[in-house]
């Protein structure tokens, strides 16, 4: 079924976008801008591939995609929060880092086939016509992905934690005047945010294309920053504009093969001229993003001693 097939795609092109864009949320939220999404992703890509190639087990592949995405990001925090580094030309110089050594370690390996994970069918509902194949018959990335929004979505608005790391990306002064754990917190908010990039990359060379090409992330991480901005940094709004945009994407690739008469190069430019255009229309909403944008966010915080 063609409409199926569609669905399907569509989902499978959505999933890293969401998962990147939860984890930059999180890292936003805390008052830090990490705009080196797009480097931990292509990080945890290669690894992710090279640990799958490795060892046979797409499984390992995934905690190697976490793992070393969290462990890139920590770079990041070490040279923002610990040397007070300016963060968003620290969030760059990642992006291009990430780009360069993923080329380097993934040099011998370009091309070659990777070992694909298997959807995981839940009993019962998976037989559901339709329905059943297109959202209970996915891999772990999907699953992770709307468990992800779920629990951050109560992490940030329901525990006493989330509304203390919310209280430290409004007001990181007043947060450390009354005791709160600034560093430590933003700290931990970086990791999530790398190792959520991380399990994005992991999906790409896993599941999207199974195997390792360079630059495979192709601007994602990009798109995964704009998607926080476009959903005002709610998590059920980054579920709805991942779709969104993974809708545009598989769209513009299924007109190219009905022959529609534009240039293949403006078709596959639809994603990214979508993002900008999203963005326009959410510049003339100041007052919407102004409450809602954290109001620490990007500024470093020095504690007195």
């Amino acid at each position: 079924m063609i409409f199926e097939a569609i669905l399907l795609t569509v989902i499978t092109a959505s999933t890293p976008l969401v998962i990147a864009a939860i984890g930059e949320l999180v890292t936003e939220r805390s008052g830090v801008l990490n705009l080196g999404v797009e480097g931990m992703m292509i990080v945890g890509a290669v690894c992710a591939f090279m640990a799958t190639k490795a060892t046979g087990s797409p499984n390992v592949g995934v905690l190697a995609g976490v793992v070393s995405g969290a462990a890139f990001s920590l770079l990041f925090g070490f040279l923002t929060l610990t040397l007070v580094a300016n963060q968003v030309a620290t969030g760059l110089a990642l992006t291009i880092l990430g780009l360069g050594v993923s080329g380097m370690v993934g040099e011998t390996v370009v091309g070659q086939p990777g070992v694909k994970m298997q959807p995981i069918a839940i009993p019962l509902l998976s037989d559901i016509p339709v329905l059943g194949t297109i959202l209970f018959r996915q891999d772990i990335f999907f699953y992770a992905s709307i468990a992800l929004i779920i629990g951050v979505n109560w992490f940030l608005f329901k525990s006493r934690t989330g509304l203390k790391l919310r209280a430290i990306g409004d007001s990181h002064g007043s947060a450390h005047t009354l005791g709160l754990p600034v560093i430590r917190t933003r700290y931990l908010a970086v990791m999530f945010g790398g190792a959520c990039a991380g399990l994005a990359g992991a999906q790409l060379s896993l599941v999207y294309t199974p195997q390792w090409v360079e630059n495979m992330s192709a601007g994602r991480g990009w798109i995964a920053l704009a998607l926080v901005v476009f959903a005002a940094w709610r998590p059920w709004r980054v579920l709805a504009g991942g779709y969104l945009f993974g809708a545009v994407t598989i769209g513009q690739l299924h007109a190219q093969a009905l022959g529609i008469g534009l240039p293949s190069q403006f078709m596959s430019a639809l994603p990214y001229a979508a993002t900008i255009v999203v963005l326009i229309i959410i510049s003339h909403n100041r007052r919407t993003t102004l409450i809602n944008t954290p109001a620490c966010l990007g500024k470093p915080f020095v504690p007195d001693r």
